[in-house]
């Protein structure tokens, strides 16, 4: 069994379904809400009868009280289709400490997520992506899809450059039917260029969550003494005094943080920044309480 799965959080969070925040389309009867009206337990509204509308759903009290035929409408439930992009360039392989490198946080994250949706009857797919997308995997609610999910992402070695953006674009061209996608990423790439990648899943009516994997060190820049510094992508260095830099890195770091969650958020995703010391559990918790309706 994969090291990467942890069999009794799991049982824990089994109690909390994933919901999407919107309408979804589906092939089968399901949970979530559907744009198209239905025949399911819970009311939306009525509409005034028309010519060739099934009588069945005609409403005899307000009939009753109006001397007017209203037909009613039903939200329709359908099942949810997630697919899980997952970065696997040369930066997701950092960590300082005895913390996860980012790249085995994605693989607990998606790993958990994908579990708890296909044990609710949904269908999980993942894209691995560092230049280009190097693996895909099509949705399915099947048992064994979680198997070929678990193995795959056990082989992710991140390395190269980022191609996230492309990526994505590429991502929302091919889902054809809205889906929750969720995207485990550093997000080291301009904040611009993803925030168009955004905007594009969301016309394409995609859920959209990002998973913002950050380590400690990323966030503190907490050196003493002269460093090199090693791009993880492109393996270029730099030798630098932390000390004269830091200030300049905290400014830079932080316009980068702040545009990014203002594009996440222009494109109405639900953005999360995680950093790679925090209790995992308490993140899937807190991101599947959120979800709740």
């Amino acid at each position: 069994m994969h090291d990467f799965l942890d069999h009794g959080l799991l049982a824990r969070l089994s109690a909390l379904p994933l919901e999407s925040r919107q309408a979804m389309i589906g092939s089968v009867a399901g949970k979530h809400r559907s744009p198209h009206r239905g025949s399911s337990v819970e009311f939306a509204e009525y509409r005034k009868y028309v010519p060739g509308d099934d009588t069945r759903r005609l409403d005899w009290k307000a009939f009753a009280r109006s001397d007017r035929f209203y037909i009613k409408e039903f939200e329709a439930d359908t099942n949810l289709r997630a697919y899980f992009v997952v970065d696997s360039s040369g930066s997701m392989n950092f960590a300082s400490g005895e913390t996860d490198t980012k790249i085995q946080y994605a693989r607990r994250l998606a790993a958990s997520l994908a579990y708890l949706l296909v044990r609710q009857g949904d269908a999980a797919g993942l894209s691995v992506c560092n230049e280009k997308i190097h693996l895909e995997i099509p949705p399915s609610r099947s048992a064994s899809q979680l198997q070929h999910i678990f193995d795959n992402l056990s082989k992710v070695e991140p390395t190269g450059e980022t191609g996230l953006t492309e990526a994505l674009h590429i991502i929302a061209e091919k889902i054809k039917q809205r889906a929750l996608v969720v995207i485990l990423s550093d997000f080291f790439t301009d904040p611009e260029e993803l925030g168009e990648a955004f905007q594009h899943l969301r016309y394409r009516k995609h859920d959209i969550a990002l998973f913002h994997l950050l380590d400690r060190q990323e966030l503190d820049f907490a050196f003493d003494r002269p460093h090199r510094f090693i791009d993880l992508e492109d393996n270029s260095t730099l030798v630098a005094e932390p000390n004269l830099i830091a200030e300049e890195y905290n400014a830079a770091l932080n316009d980068y943080l702040v545009s990014l969650e203002g594009k996440a958020n222009d494109a109405q995703a639900d953005y999360r920044r995680i950093v790679t010391d925090q209790d995992y559990e308490e993140v899937l918790s807190d991101f599947l309480t959120n979800r709740l309706r």
